[in-house]
């Protein structure tokens, strides 16, 4: 294995911590700090919201920032699977805005946002209330194509949970999940790239069949997937085979695992040339950008919104910032830490355009750890800068884990998962 690699995974989990709040900041633009008053909205108050707002007001202590979200607080869909194995409760996903409201003088609305004029910079919420800016950042999230498998609308997802928004879905898959018999069968079906978080539904599967293993042994989970390859694929086979043989099946897209059709009442899908029948059912349909991005005119043929790579402004609308899961951020991938970092070079960008001055090409990041059970742990990682063809990775800065680690090592990415897990989080709305 390669020395520095060992080295960075033999880091005390106290290091790791440290290097993990310091490795996305974006360094102030200026000697002095600005002084603008301008008045910036901010809709959406996740890991892309919630830091942008936190770092616009580091960098400048007279903005007007409002931070408009319907949800009183945001529940991380980081860390969820890790609840639905039984780690965790819900509890601990859960963050509030107590202290970006109190600390950082962000003026936090609860509302839904329901029209935003572009032109007039106006937005009109479900609540009446209306809002002018100066800039508007958008960190929507994603919203979900319903029925693009035929059968799965919102109605299905009550009873076949897709979980891929944290919350009141996760509470519904962890409910089926306990009251399932032993000698069950859970299907997951990941959709198709582009998507929210790519390792996300192996590790959701590794993290199920960890419950299973331990109160219902004689179950199975069976990965439907509409994809032929997936994210850190030999790290988690590797790892199947070691914790769960014979309990995790993945099929994939060309040996009939795209799922085309779901019957919610007779409890059947169909993918392939065969219908399946199970206990429960983990539906994740394809995704397109939060409502409000596509309904204001943001995103393009793709569901998504292009924006200028570098800054984040909407390539549709002067004046709006789309940042998070719902832009087209080259090769950066629909994550919370890549949400976390465009949301802090986003907010730098902000305050230079505000002040009339042009920073240097930032970079990004971006970690993703997966457990597969509570000591083992794998994870990729990716450092990004601004090309011509847009935002690409940096040749030899990060990768996929190595495949031929101790024991030692594989315990300790788990210990770093969580070490991540309470930096980004304390980082953003801390």
């Amino acid at each position: 294995m390669d020395k520095d690699i060992e080295k960075m995974l033999r880091l005390s989990r106290r290091q790791l911590i440290k290097l993990l709040t310091a490795l996305p900041l974006v360094s102030l633009p200026f000697s002095v700090k600005s002084r603008s008053k301008a008045n910036i909205v901010i809709v959406g108050g996740g890991f892309g919201g919630a830091t942008c707002a936190k770092y616009l007001r580091r960098f400048d202590e007279s903005l007007k920032i409002t931070l408009i979200e319907q949800n009183p607080k945001f529940v991380t869909c980081p860390f969820s699977n890790a609840v639905l194995g039984g780690l965790y409760e819900m509890d601990f996903i859960t963050q509030d805005y107590k202290t970006l409201r109190q600390k950082y003088n962000i003026n936090i609305v609860q509302d839904k946002v329901l029209e935003i004029d572009p032109v007039s910079r106006k937005i009109k919420t479900k609540l009446g209330k209306g809002f002018d800016y100066d800039k508007l950042v958008l960190s929507p999230g994603i919203d979900f194509k319903w029925n693009a498998i035929e059968g799965y609308d919102y109605a299905a997802s009550q009873l076949f949970p897709h979980a891929w928004k944290a919350g009141e879905q996760t509470k519904i898959l962890k409910k089926q999940l306990t009251a399932m018999a032993n000698g069950g069968t859970v299907i997951i079906a990941p959709p198709a790239n582009p998507f929210r978080c790519p390792p996300g539904p192996y590790e959701r599967a590794s993290m199920i069949a960890h419950y299973l293993q331990k109160n219902k042994p004689r179950s199975k989970v069976l990965i439907l997937d509409s994809k032929n390859k997936f994210s850190k694929q030999t790290l988690f086979q590797d790892a199947w085979d070691s914790f769960y043989p014979n309990s995790i099946e993945w099929v994939s897209a060309e040996d009939g695992g795209k799922i085309t059709l779901v019957d919610v009442k007779q409890k059947t899908i169909i993918a392939g040339d065969e219908k399946h029948k199970a206990d429960v059912f983990n539906i994740i349909p394809p995704q397109t950008a939060g409502n409000i991005a596509t309904e204001a005119g943001l995103s393009n043929e793709s569901g998504w919104c292009p924006v200028n790579q570098k800054t984040f402004e909407s390539e549709k609308h002067k004046q709006v910032y789309v940042i998070g899961d719902a832009c087209l951020a080259g090769k950066m991938p629909k994550s919370g830490y890549a949400a976390n970092s465009q949301g802090k070079v986003c907010a730098a960008e902000i305050i230079a355009e505000i002040n009339g001055i042009t920073l240097d090409v930032s970079s990004w990041v971006n970690t993703c750890y997966s457990l597969i059970t509570p000591d083992y742990g794998i994870s990729v990682a990716a450092v990004y800068r601004l090309s011509e063809a847009g935002i690409i990775n940096v040749k030899g800065a990060g990768g996929v884990g190595p495949r031929e680690v101790s024991p030692d090592i594989r315990s300790k990415e788990a210990l770093y998962a969580e070490g991540w897990y309470r930096s980004i989080t304390a980082d953003t709305f801390g």
